[in-house]
């Protein structure tokens, strides 16, 4: 018996047109990124999805309910599934990171599994939280097809681990907003990914 998770990044936002670092903020989709998910949701239409997860942030809570209402399917949002917590980064542009905090985002783009501050999260954290929320959605709907809806840092972390790559991976993973990757877990419990 399969069950397969249909895993996508919210959609477009303002944030990233304008390369900002949007983190925990309440940042609404675009209207682009409106129009990505009802494709999605004409993509996945059919699949028979019976419920979605989400993160609890308005980006991906629209993103879900966009496809939610076109399947009819319920929404459960998960804090497992939010963003990488590195607060003093929200809302800023790449440039003003640079700007302000000196050799932070270099680490961060060259050496992502190092990556590591104060009071902020790892990669490696947020690998376990949702990696721990996407095995309790496998196990407790087996069978059935499932959509979660979360952050790039999010679903990187999740597609390195079910990828059997390391976190130095991670920028090797390209997910474009509302791509969708598919899970699919066999009876012996081993996950196949496509992208």
């Amino acid at each position: 018996m399969k069950t397969t998770v249909y895993l996508i990044r919210h959609g477009l936002t303002a944030a990233n047109k304008n390369d900002v670092f949007a983190g925990r903020t309440q940042e609404p989709l675009h209207p682009e990124g409106v129009a990505q998910l009802a494709d999605v949701g004409k993509r996945l239409g059919g699949r028979g999805i019976s419920k979605i997860f989400c993160g609890p942030l308005v980006r991906t809570r629209e993103s879900a309910g966009i496809v939610g209402e076109l399947f009819g399917a319920p929404i459960e949002a998960d804090e497992a599934l939010t963003e990488i917590k590195i607060p003093h980064w929200d809302g800023l542009t790449k440039e003003a990171i640079r700007a302000r905090f000196g050799p932070e985002y270099p680490t961060w783009l060259d050496d992502p599994a190092g990556f590591c501050l104060p009071g902020c999260e790892t990669i490696a954290e947020v690998q376990g939280r949702a990696l721990a929320c996407l095995e309790t959605i496998f196990s407790a709907y087996p069978g059935q097809n499932l959509l979660v809806v979360s952050h790039l840092i999010v679903v990187r972390a999740l597609l390195l681990h079910y990828l059997a790559r390391p976190i130095a991976d991670f920028r090797a993973i390209k997910v474009g907003n509302a791509q969708v990757a598919t899970l699919v877990r066999d009876d012996l419990g081993g996950v196949t990914v496509e992208l």
